[in-house]
C-alpha cells in the first residue's frame, strides 16, 4: 500500500511507492507522456504519467485536466538532478477530486488591483508562498528569541478603553453602552506584566486608522513587544539589536532558498549582525543636513528622511534622544535634558523605514499625570495604569516590532501590503 506523504519529505521515500493529495499547478504533455506539476502546500514536484502506466480514461481526463484542480497522485518517488527539487513522481494513478473551473490568475501580467481582488488565489502562486513561509519563520524566530530568555508571553486585549499612540488614528467602535477603540498597541498592558512577571512580550493586531497610502503602512498589522521591569534604555536596545539579528540569521539559515525565490539579494542581510551603530537625533539629523534633505530640525523622521539615514549604514542603524514633542505621552525624559525622551527607533537599511520603535517608561507617578492632562487623555480610562506607579514603580522599558515592515526588508518587497495574508489598507476591506 502506498505511504501519503507530503513532497517536502520526499526525499526519504527514495524508489517507494507513494501517494500525494494537492492541486495541479501546471502541465505539458508530450506524445504518451503528460508531465503534472503537482503542489500540495509543502513544496512542488513533477509528476510523469505515462500512458501505458494508466488507464486511457484517467490519461484522456488529465490531458483536459485545468489549472488547480484538485487530485490525488500515486507513483513510485525516482531521482533527478534536473527536475524541481532533485526528485519526480512515476504516476501510477491519478484520482480527480475536483475539476476546477479556468483559473482568473494566468502566466500574464496582472494589476495589483487585480491581484489583490484574488488575494485568496494569488497566494498559491510561488512568491506568495515564499513570502508567507519567510513570514512564518519571523515570528516563529521572535517567539524562540524572547521565550529563550525567559519571557512570559502575555496576551493584550483588542479592545481598549483609551488611546495609546494618539487619538487621531483610533478606530472606534460600539461597545453596548460605550464606546471602545481597537488596540494600538499592546505595550501599556505588558508594562502591568512586566511588574507581575519581570519580562514579557505580547504578539497580535494592532489597529491604526492612518489615512496614508504609503508602501509602508497597513490599517491592521501584526507587532511583538516585549516589556522589561528593571530595564534602561541602553538594555532596551540591547534586547532590540539581538532581536534583529537573531530573526534574519534564522531567515537565512531555514528560508534561503524562499528568499532565492525572490530574487533577493542577501549580502544585505549578512551583514545584520551586532553591534548596529548607535546615533543620536542630532547626530541623525546633521545627515540629513548634510544631504541637503528638507527637513525641519525639531520634527519627527518622516520616510524620506529614514531612507537618507539609514543609507548611511550597512546595517540597521538605531535613533535615539528624539525630541520629547514628538514622542508618546509615557517615554521617559532623558534626565540630562528633559527636552529629548529616552526612547530608540530602529531603522531597517535598504529604505525600508522604521521597524523598532521603543524606549524607557515614565515611571514617576506625578510626571506620568501631568503628561496624560497635558495630552488631553481621558484619566478615568488610565486609574489602572497610574496604579503601576502607585505599588511598586521600578524603572522599565521595551519596544514594539512591526512584523510586516521587517518581513518587507528582509524580503526585499516593494510594498508591504504583500507581506499579510489579507491586508488592509484604507482602500481595501476585500477580501
Amino acid at each position: 500500500m502506498p505511504t501519503k506523504t507530503y513532497i517536502s519529505s520526499i526525499s526519504q521515500y527514495l524508489g517507494q511507492e507513494v501517494t500525494i493529495s494537492g492541486w495541479l499547478y501546471n502541465k505539458t504533455h508530450k506524445g504518451r507522456l503528460q508531465f503534472l506539476m503537482l503542489r500540495d502546500g509543502t513544496g512542488i514536484i513533477q509528476a510523469i504519467l505515462f500512458k501505458n502506466d494508466a488507464t486511457s480514461e484517467i490519461f484522456e481526463k488529465c490531458l483536459s485536466l485545468p489549472q488547480e484542480s484538485s487530485i490525488v497522485v500515486t507513483g513510485t518517488v525516482t531521482e533527478d538532478k534536473r527536475a524541481k527539487g532533485g526528485f519526480e513522481l512515476q504516476a501510477s494513478d491519478v484520482k480527480i477530486v475536483q475539476v476546477a473551473e479556468e483559473y482568473p490568475i494566468t502566466p500574464k501580467e496582472h494589476g495589483i488591483d487585480f491581484l489583490m481582488d484574488h488575494r485568496h488565489l494569488w497566494l498559491r502562486s510561488v512568491k506568495q508562498h515564499a513570502v508567507l513561509k519567510i513570514r512564518h519563520e519571523v515570528i516563529k524566530a521572535c517567539r524562540d528569541y524572547f521565550d529563550n530568555l525567559g519571557f512570559t508571553l502575555i496576551d493584550a486585549p483588542i479592545f481598549t478603553p483609551a488611546a495609546c499612540e494618539g487619538t487621531t488614528t483610533l478606530f472606534e467602535t460600539d461597545y453596548f453602552d460605550e464606546k471602545a477603540y481597537l488596540t494600538q498597541s499592546g505595550q501599556l498592558y505588558m508594562e502591568a506584566g512586566a511588574m507581575a512577571f519581570g519580562k514579557v512580550y505580547c504578539f497580535g493586531p494592532t489597529f491604526r486608522a492612518e489615512k496614508s497610502k504609503t508602501r509602508r503602512h497597513l490599517t491592521e498589522f501584526w507587532m511583538i513587544e516585549p516589556e522589561v521591569a528593571y530595564c534602561d534604555l541602553n538594555q532596551d536596545m540591547d534586547l532590540a539589536e539581538g532581536l534583529i539579528e537573531f530573526i534574519v540569521q534564522r531567515v537565512l539559515e531555514n528560508r534561503r532558498e524562499d528568499l532565492v525565490k525572490l530574487e533577493r539579494n542577501i549580502a544585505p542581510l549578512e551583514n545584520v549582525k551586532r553591534p548596529f551603530p548607535r546615533i543620536s537625533y542630532d547626530q541623525a539629523a546633521e545627515i540629513l543636513k548634510k544631504a541637503n534633505a528638507e527637513f525641519e530640525f525639531g520634527n519627527d523622521f518622516g520616510g524620506t528622511d529614514e531612507t537618507i539615514i539609514s543609507a548611511a549604514f550597512d546595517r540597521p542603524v538605531m535613533v535615539t534622544h528624539y525630541p520629547a514633542t514628538v514622542k508618546a505621552f509615557y517615554m521617559k525624559a532623558d534626565p540630562n535634558r528633559q527636552d529629548r525622551a529616552l526612547c530608540v527607533d530602529v531603522l531597517a537599511p535598504e529604505g525600508y523605514g522604521e521597524i523598532i520603535g521603543g524606549g524607557q517608561r515614565e515611571d514617576d507617578l506625578n510626571v506620568l499625570l501631568n503628561k496624560i492632562k497635558s495630552h488631553n487623555l481621558p484619566e478615568d480610562a488610565f486609574k489602572w495604569y497610574l496604579d503601576l506607579r502607585k505599588y511598586g514603580s521600578v524603572p522599565h522599558a521595551g519596544f514594539g516590532m512591526g512584523i510586516e515592515r521587517t518581513v518587507a526588508w528582509i524580503c526585499g518587497l516593494a510594498h508591504i501590503r504583500e507581506t499579510i495574508p489579507f491586508p488592509r489598507t484604507m482602500s481595501r476591506l476585500y477580501p
